[in-house]
This record gives structure tokens, C-alpha cells and sequence, in this order.
């Protein structure tokens, strides 16, 4: 097991530095600067100036610096902040976009698995064709339907809960429970599979043997095992969880970092989108390492090997 995490976290870098490459290469083929935009008319020498304190004249040297200051965790000056730099958006926004991608997964992981788990023992019944619809449509719909009609319907609508904003418990739960309805409908699934697929399994058939009532049988013994598949799951659905609130932070207006990569796209912002992609690939590399190490500790039969 430390083999394995030690082997990981050596690789990590790696990968990171193969994702800050690739982005690079995309964000420097993106037309234009944040300084010559159509609203920005700027004098060609006072353009070349402020690109050359931002070191943005020369792409390769830009990547090389850019790189430099990465070993020391320095994300560089926003090209569209004059006043923040990189490393204090971060700070001030990624805080907003792990929580509520954390409170999401929480309601999709709480509602998913007991819905998973009675369909999976009232199986072919009204409860199990309507759990299987309802999770159809959660994983076909896009997030910003979904979003978009719970925020008309509770927020305009009803009044139930406020249409945007947030820091109060009230403004959490609508863009996060709209986050977590295809995570839902994915555990929900995974969850009724491996159930049904340990319930003719010989230890199951001992436990009833046993005496044991059929909620211990179920609940104690059978979802142990049916469980794996869905934390296999939870890690790469936690990382998307983080990415797929870019959405949901705009239709709420959530200060996230979803919306900061929006406007770093659309203004051209070099620095901010290089340091919002590698936040969240890093989160993504330590979530993954976090579900395998889990894994390990939830079932000691399974040997975690380098291959």
C-alpha cells in the first residue's frame, strides 16, 4: 500500500506537468490579449510594455518562468486583476467550489444508496420502475436544465429558497442538490446492480441461513460488497462534482472559481487559466489517491499493486 501511494505521488508531478503543457498550448493559440480587446484600444507601445512586465511577449519564455514559479507554488499575477493575483483568487474562491461540490456529492451519496438499495430488493415493483426513470432522466438531462427549472420553480415560483448568492444555508442547498442529481442517478444505478449481483451469492444465502433478519442480511452484509463499485465511483465523481459547478456557479451566481475560468476564457487571461486547470487537476489526482487507498481499507482482500 505505501508502495503504491509513494509510486503515485511520484507520478503526480509528472502528470501535472503533462496537463500544464497541454493547457499552455491551448491558451497561447487563443487570438488577442486582455490588453487589446474591443473595448481596450491601446496604444501599440504601451501594449507591448504591459506584456513585457507580464512576460508575455515571448510564449516559451513565459512557459519556462511560468513553470519555475510553480516549484514554489507562485501561480503568477491575474492579466485581468490588477489587483489580486492568482494564488489569492484561488484561496478566496476554490474554498466556494469544494464545498458545495462536497455538500452535492453528500446529498447524492445519502439519497442515492438507500433509493439504490430499495429498488434493488423490491425489484420489477412501482418503486423500482419509477427510481429507474427518475435517475434516466437525472444522468440525460444537463445540469443547466435541471438548474434552471428548480431555480423557477422554488426560487420564483414557490419563494421556498433564494435564486442566487451565497454563505447561508438556505443558498446552498438548491444549487447543490441541481449538482448532485446525476451523481445521484449514477450511485442510485451502480448501487441496485451490486446489490442484485450479491443477494445469489453463497454468503448471503448462509446469513438467512444464520437467522439473521433480512435488514442485517441486506443493509450489513450485502451492500458491504455492492458498495466497491460506487466508491470506485465517488472519487472521479467528486473531481467532476468540482469541474461540473462551473455551471451551477453561473446560473446561481455562486462566487466560485467557475466563474473566474469563464471570464479568464473570455478575457484572455493566460495566467488564471493555467492556475485554475492545474488547481483542479491536482484535486482530481488527490481525490483519485484517496478512493484507491479507500478502497484498499474498506475491503483487505483487495492487494493494491503498481500495475
Amino acid at each position: 500500500m505505501w508502495r503504491h501511494i509513494i509510486v503515485r505521488l511520484f507520478l503526480s508531478p509528472i502528470i501535472l506537468w503533462a496537463i500544464y503543457t497541454i493547457t499552455f498550448l491551448m491558451a497561447v493559440t487563443i487570438p488577442g490579449t486582455p490588453f487589446s480587446g474591443n473595448d481596450k484600444k491601446l496604444n501599440p507601445d504601451v501594449e507591448r510594455a504591459i506584456l513585457a512586465k507580464y512576460n508575455a511577449n515571448d510564449n516559451w519564455a513565459f512557459y519556462t518562468d511560468y513553470l519555475v514559479n510553480l516549484t514554489r507554488l507562485d501561480l503568477g499575477p491575474s492579466w485581468q486583476y490588477s489587483d489580486w493575483d492568482c494564488n489569492e483568487i484561488m484561496a478566496s474562491a476554490l474554498p466556494v467550489s469544494i464545498g458545495l461540490g462536497l455538500v452535492a456529492m453528500l446529498i447524492a451519496v445519502a439519497l442515492g444508496i438507500p433509493i439504490g438499495v430499495i429498488s434493488a430488493v423490491k425489484r420489477n415493483s412501482l418503486f423500482d420502475y419509477a427510481s429507474l426513470t427518475l435517475a434516466l432522466i437525472g444522468i440525460s438531462l444537463p445540469t443547466f436544465v435541471t438548474g434552471t427549472g428548480l431555480l423557477i420553480l422554488f426560487g420564483v415560483k414557490l419563494h421556498w429558497l433564494p435564486v442566487e448568492g451565497w454563505g447561508t444555508l438556505s443558498q446552498i442547498w438548491l444549487p447543490a442538490f441541481t449538482l448532485s442529481l446525476p451523481f445521484m442517478a449514477y450511485i442510485t444505478r451502480l448501487t441496485r446492480l451490486g446489490i442484485l449481483d450479491v443477494l445469489n451469492s453463497d454468503y448471503i444465502r448462509t446469513a438467512r441461513a444464520k437467522g439473521l433478519s433480512e435488514k442485517t442480511v441486506i443493509w450489513k452484509h450485502a451492500l458491504k460488497n455492492a458498495f466497491l463499485p460506487v466508491l470506485s465511483y465517488i472519487g472521479p465523481a467528486l473531481a467532476m462534482a468540482l469541474t461540473g459547478s462551473f455551471v451551477i456557479e453561473s446560473i446561481f451566481n455562486i462566487p466560485g472559481l467557475g466563474q473566474h475560468f469563464v471570464n479568464a476564457v473570455l478575457n484572455r487571461d493566460r495566467a488564471l487559466i493555467l492556475a485554475t486547470v492545474l488547481v483542479f487537476s491536482a484535486v482530481i489526482i488527490i481525490f483519485n489517491l484517496l478512493v484507491d487507498v479507500t478502497y484498499a481499507l474498506v475491503d483487505p482482500r483487495i492487494e493494491v499493486e503498481e500495475a
